[in-house]
């Protein structure tokens, strides 16, 4: 007999109104736990519980803030290989991704601890005489954590962890594909020495407890990550509040491949960044930009690279590739092959189902050759292990092509020339750019976010995030003369 995980509401592990189960994309036998769905009544319990906690916690003292947040982090990263294999298992990337996240959350944990003690505020002399200003940062109150279900851990950890940090209280909403990474962190979380009620888990279907907790006054900010869609209709009930929102949502990232570039590199690059992760990335490479000069050699090698890749159980040794995260990801990704091929693109290999040792949801990385930018499968987010390679014939055609799209998150170009390297670096259109490095992957300590569809709102990550989770607060002191 499974127990049912159960959500965190006001201090108190509660049973919801119906619940779910959560399996195991690799192998559809395993039952990872059957998990509670919270009601719209446990919603509001939460927040009317999160407002009063939220007090409470800020005016904790800094050090006794910042040696809860290190409990936090230094728990989660001892935890990795515990924690990274239930992850792996219930969303499906091999085991040493599903580590490295969870060591990574808890070093978001750890990073915030720190800068609970660096929030310095300024002071300035007025221009009337006799007064001095004070200029200082406070909470915003509550805020609404929307997670994705591609990185449940590192995402939610680097929302939840600066909330707490700068004096908020959080009420978060997991996927509903990844709920027990979600379960395990809330028990790390609340079982350290904070208010009642100052984070809570609320597990429910984005239609139901989502858009109750988007659309209630009572939240003061929403820090959301997902699709386009789900982000706009967020904003436009958020509005409707005057709340204040953080929304990282969709992507179509470009790997620019110049003639001079080294083309084993370029290759790695562009395997590891389109199908790292089974191609499940906000910051996925799956658009490949290849000079003409280097296109027939390039992919011939981006082929057989692909080709050889393992796919595989997540948990099972040499697993390169897991599965996808569920059967409608699956078909949709399907889907994107077959359009792919009706709009005159060749798949050069993969992009098929497979049958493997145990049941579950994997395909082999695909690769379409002889597309065009204008081409749907160039101009959506697929979230496959699939990447369209687009020839060009100069460097100025390929940034073009780059920053011919709706998004703007993550691009790349792979070249040994400094002076392209500058110039890309300064033109493309993309919040974040690399150099011969790959799109996916960032640090915790530097701002992360992009441009046109794919980010709305203040960045996420290292300093910059107490653009969003604080407010700003002046204050005139006329202190008179001393007698």
């Amino acid at each position: 007999m499974t127990d049912t995980k159960l959500n965190h509401i006001a201090g108190e592990w509660v049973a919801g109104g119906s619940e779910i189960e959560n399996r195991n994309p690799s192998d559809l036998t395993d039952l990872v736990g059957l998990f509670t769905q919270a009601t719209p009544d446990q919603l509001d319990t939460a927040l009317d519980a999160a407002r009063s906690a939220q007090a409470e916690w800020a005016a904790y003292g800094l050090e006794r803030k910042q040696a809860i947040l290190m409990a936090i982090g230094t728990e989660m990263m001892a935890r990795a290989e515990e924690l990274g294999t239930l992850l792996s298992r219930e969303e499906g990337k091999p085991l040493a991704e599903g580590k490295g996240e969870v060591y990574r959350a808890g070093q978001f944990f750890t990073y915030y601890a720190h800068e609970v003690l660096r929030q310095l505020g300024e002071n300035a002399d007025s221009v009337r005489p006799g007064i001095e200003v004070d200029v200082r940062r406070e909470p915003v109150g509550t805020v609404a954590v929307i997670s994705p279900w591609n990185f449940p851990t590192a995402t939610a950890s680097w929302k939840i962890a600066p909330a707490l940090a700068y004096g908020n209280a959080v009420i978060w909403k997991p996927a509903n594909l990844t709920p027990a990474s979600a379960h395990a962190l809330t028990e790390i979380i609340t079982r350290q020495d904070i208010p009642k009620g100052l984070f809570q888990l609320v597990m429910g279907a984005g239609r139901d407890v989502g858009q109750r907790l988007v659309k209630s006054p009572k939240v003061d900010a929403i820090s959301f990550t997902g699709s386009v869609p789900v982000g706009k209709g967020i904003a436009m009930a958020a509005i409707g509040n005057l709340t204040r929102v953080q929304m990282e949502m969709g992507s179509k990232n470009a790997l620019a491949v110049m003639d001079d570039a080294d083309l084993d590199l370029a290759v790695t690059l562009a395997l590891g960044g389109a199908f790292g992760g089974t191609g499940q990335k906000c910051t996925a490479s799956s658009r490949l930009i290849v000079h003409a000069a280097v296109h027939d050699a390039f992919v011939e090698k981006l082929v057989a690279g692909a080709q050889a890749m393992k796919v595989g159980h997540a948990l099972a040794e040499g697993t390169q590739i897991g599965p996808v995260v569920s059967e409608q990801q699956l078909s949709e990704n399907l889907a994107y092959v077959e359009l792919g091929k009706s709009e005159g693109a060749e798949l050069a290999c993969g992009g098929a189902r497979l049958t493997l040792e145990t049941d579950g949801y994997f395909m082999s990385p695909g690769v379409f050759v002889n597309t065009t930018n204008q081409m749907r499968i160039n101009r959506e987010e697929m979230f496959a292990p699939l990447a369209a390679v687009i020839k060009v014939g100069s460097y100025d055609e390929a940034l073009a092509t780059v920053n011919d799209t709706n998004f703007g998150l993550t691009s790349g170009i792979v070249t040994k020339s400094l002076s392209r390297a500058t110039h890309f670096r300064r033109n493309a259109r993309t919040g974040v750019v690399t150099v011969n490095l790959p799109t996916a992957g960032t640090d915790y300590h530097v701002p992360f976010g992009g441009r046109g569809d794919s980010s709305y709102g203040p960045r996420e990550q290292g300093i910059h995030a107490r653009e969003f989770y604080t407010t700003v607060k002046t204050a005139y002191i006329a202190s008179g003369l001393p007698e």
